[in-house]
C-alpha cells in the first residue's frame, strides 16, 4: 500500500493517532506518507500525504490531528471528487472553494471526535453561519463537499433557499474571507503540485468510491467497538464517498434512450431473406412465403424539448452546467433540441443550431423573476411532438396535466420539496 520511503516526520504522529483513534489508524494504512520540502505543513494529492518542515514545529497532538485531516482527505476521495467536479462545472469551478468546503467538513468531524488541530481552523458550523447565514444542529449529516461548494458558489442553502441569484458571489467571497481569517492554506492538490511532489501513483486512480466505502465502514466499526475516535461519533457523515451515479450520467442515459433512433419496419422494403425465399418458391412451384418487411434506411431525427424555468431559483452556475450537458447530449445523439424559456407563460422557443450550444443556451433572453406555471411550457413542448421533455426548475409551481405518453424529466437544483404527479425527478445537488 505504501509507495516510496515512509515519512520520518509523521511517524510519531501516526503512532499517536493509531492509539487515540482506531478508525483513523486503520485508514492511515491505506495512505502513503512521505516527507517533502518547500511545501506547507501537510498536503495530499489524493493518494500520498506529504509532510513539510513546518509539520515538525507543531506539538504532537496537533501533528496527529493534522495527519488525521489529510487521511480523511484521502479516504473521502476529495482529490478525485474535486477533479470530477471540475470536469462537470468547467470554468465555473473554483478549486479553492471546494478545498475550503472539504476542510470545513473534516475539521468539524475531527473536532467533534476530540482531536486537536492547529488553530485557528475552518469549521463547518461557523462557515455556514458566516457565508450562508445558516445555523444547524447537525450540519455533518446534511452537507457533503459538492453540495457545500455549490451552495457557497451560488449563495443558496441546500433546502431550496430563497431566490437569491445576486447573492452567489457575495457568499463565495464571505467564505473566502472567513477561511483567510482562519489561516486556511490550500492542502488539496489533485495535480501533484510542489517541488518535491512526484506525479500521483497510477494505481491510486483505480481506487473507487465503493472500495473506500468498504474501508471506511470497517474502520468506523473498529472505532465503535473501541468506543473512541471518529468511530464513536453518534452521527451520520454525509461526506463519506458514495458509489451512486452522478446526476448527469442518469440524465444522459434517460435522454439517450428517449431520442435513440430505432430502425422502423418498412413494407416498401422486403427483407433479403424473403426475397430469396420468394424467388426459390416460384422456381420450385411452391407457395410464396409470407411477406417480411425490411427496415427503413432513413429515420426522422429525434426531437428533444427543454423547458427552462426563468425564475431566479435557477442560478447561472447551474444553468451553465445544465447547458453543457444538453449540448453534449445533442451532439452525441444528433437530436434536434428546442429550448423553451418560461415562467408563468412561455417567453420564447428557440431551436439550437451551430457548435457553441453552451453559449447559445446561456445567451437566451431569460427574464428572471416572477412566478412559475408549468402547464403552458409543457403544452408548448408537447406541441413539438418530442421524444422527451426535460424541465430545469425548482418545482415551485403547479405541474398541470401530463403530456400524454411523452416522457418528462424534471431536473431540479436541490432535493425537491415535492414531486409532481408524473415524470422522473433528478436532483442536481451533487
Amino acid at each position: 500500500m505504501s509507495r516510496g520511503r515512509h515519512s520520518a516526520r509523521a511517524s510519531a504522529a501516526l503512532r499517536r493517532l493509531s492509539e487515540d483513534d482506531p478508525a483513523l489508524g486503520a485508514l492511515a494504512l491505506w495512505c502513503a506518507h512521505r516527507d517533502a520540502e518547500g511545501v506547507p505543513a501537510a498536503w495530499t494529492d489524493g493518494a500520498t500525504i506529504f509532510y513539510g518542515p513546518d509539520f515538525e514545529d507543531l506539538g504532537l497532538h496537533e501533528q496527529a490531528g493534522l495527519a488525521a485531516h489529510q487521511i480523511l482527505h484521502v479516504a473521502f476521495r476529495h482529490a478525485a471528487r474535486s477533479k470530477a467536479m471540475a470536469l462537470r462545472l468547467g470554468q465555473g469551478f473554483e478549486p479553492r472553494l471546494f478545498n475550503i468546503a472539504s476542510d470545513a467538513i473534516l475539521n468539524e468531524t475531527l473536532t467533534r471526535a476530540g482531536h486537536a488541530l492547529p488553530r485557528p481552523a475552518v469549521l463547518l458550523a461557523p462557515l455556514l453561519a458566516e457565508a450562508l447565514g445558516e445555523r444547524e444542529p447537525a450540519p455533518l449529516a446534511r452537507w457533503d463537499a459538492e453540495s457545500l461548494t455549490l451552495a457557497l458558489a451560488t449563495g443558496r442553502g441546500g433546502q431550496g433557499g430563497g431566490k437569491e441569484g445576486a447573492k452567489g458571489r457575495s457568499a463565495a467571497q464571505k467564505a473566502q474571507a472567513h477561511a483567510h481569517e482562519q489561516g486556511f492554506r490550500t492542502d488539496l492538490r489533485p495535480g501533484g503540485q510542489g517541488r518535491e511532489a512526484p506525479a500521483p501513483a497510477p494505481e491510486a486512480e483505480g481506487e473507487t468510491a465503493a472500495e473506500w466505502q468498504g474501508r471506511i465502514a470497517r474502520a468506523l466499526a473498529a472505532g465503535r467497538a473501541a468506543g473512541r475516535g471518529i468511530g464513536a461519533l453518534d452521527m451520520v457523515l454525509a461526506d463519506i464517498p458514495r458509489s451512486d451515479l452522478p446526476w448527469e450520467v442518469v440524465l444522459r442515459g434517460l435522454i439517450t434512450r428517449a431520442v435513440l433512433r430505432r430502425p422502423a419496419p418498412s413494407f416498401q422494403r422486403p427483407t433479403r431473406r424473403w426475397i430469396a425465399g420468394e424467388s426459390d418458391a416460384r422456381a420450385r412451384g411452391r407457395p410464396v412465403p409470407g411477406f417480411e418487411p425490411g427496415l427503413a434506411p432513413v429515420q426522422p431525427v429525434a426531437r428533444l424539448a427543454v423547458a427552462v424555468d426563468c425564475s431566479t431559483s435557477i442560478d447561472d452556475a447551474r444553468l451553465a452546467l445544465f447547458a453543457g450537458q444538453l449540448a453534449g447530449i445533442g451532439r452525441r445523439t444528433g437530436a434536434e433540441v428546442h429550448v423553451i424559456a418560461f415562467d408563468t407563460e412561455v417567453q420564447g422557443v428557440r431551436q439550437m443550431r451551430g457548435a457553441a450550444w453552451e453559449e447559445e443556451i446561456r445567451s437566451l433572453p431569460f427574464k428572471r423573476g416572477g412566478g412559475t406555471d408549468f402547464a403552458p411550457a409543457i403544452a408548448a413542448a408537447a406541441a413539438l411532438q418530442p421524444a422527451a421533455i426535460v424541465v430545469l426548475t425548482d418545482l415551485d409551481g403547479p405541474a398541470g396535466p401530463p403530456p400524454g405518453r411523452i416522457p418528462v424529466i424534471w431536473a431540479v437544483p436541490d432535493a425537491p420539496p415535492r414531486t409532481p404527479g408524473f415524470g422522473r425527478v433528478i436532483s442536481l445537488a451533487r
